[in-house]
């Protein structure tokens, strides 16, 4: 597997190298904005999942990801010392999948690597995974004007292919398996629950549902996501 990193602190990088390579990991690590971009222009761009910084020496990390989710889907963790909301809604905001505050233990580091990875991998071609039924006789889910193919995990529009991460593909089948119904938030955090833990909370569930209406609906659509105030969503 590879690990794309973007971290301007060498201590810090030689600790990630030494421990992923030692989970056989194949790991690339950039220092600065620039390298990380110019990297991901090369013509061997793929990458299992990313680690990017917030703060880099002539940028930051929410640029490098902006960068990843106009051409890929494949889960990215921030490295933060900022452990505030604001910093993690941003991160949120930009399509990352998941985020850990410095100072970190490796440890808990590489379970949320393999945790984010494996539930990218419940969104793939599989359509979501073990637990992720499609809606009885669906193959492809209309959803506003997106259609959800649940053979191939991706979400079309006008031809084109609309990304979406692990956790907002997932958030998206919870919706479809429940069209029409009222969902509390508390049924939709209970939905999205993995065996390694918090998978959402509720402190972001607001930021993924937000995400996703942005990626489904454009000027002029239908709400495809309503939002009951006070209670949970219902999808259309």
């Amino acid at each position: 597997m590879r690990v794309f990193i973007a971290e301007d602190d060498p201590i810090i990088v030689e600790g990630l190298q030494v421990a992923l390579t030692q989970e056989n990991y194949e790991v690339e690590a950039y220092a600065c904005m620039k390298d990380a971009l110019a990297a991901l222009e090369g013509a061997d761009t793929h990458f299992d999942v990313c680690l990017l910084d917030v703060n880099l020496p002539d940028g930051d990390g929410y640029q490098i990801c902006r960068a990843i989710r106009e051409r890929s889907n494949v889960p990215i963790l921030f490295l933060t010392a900022c452990d505030d909301e604001i910093h993690t809604v941003l991160a949120l905001e930009q399509g990352a999948d998941d985020y850990i505050a410095k100072p970190f233990r490796i440890r808990e580091l590489i379970a949320r690597i393999k945790a984010v990875v494996r539930r990218s991998g419940m969104s793939a071609a599989s359509g979501g995974g073990e637990g992720e039924a499609a809606p009885e006789g669906a193959d492809i889910i209309q959803v506003g004007r997106n259609e959800l193919n649940i053979h191939t995990g991706k979400v079309m529009r006008d031809g084109e292919e609309i990304f979406l991460s692990a956790v907002e593909y997932r958030l998206l089948l919870t919706f479809a398996r429940s069209r029409g119904q009222l969902l509390t938030r508390q049924k939709i955090l209970t939905e999205m629950w993995d065996s390694a833990g918090d998978f959402v909370n509720d402190n972001t569930l607001t930021v993924y549902v937000r995400r996703l209406r942005k990626k489904l609906e454009q000027d002029g659509d239908e709400p495809v996501i309503e939002t009951v105030r006070g209670i949970g969503y219902r999808m259309g």
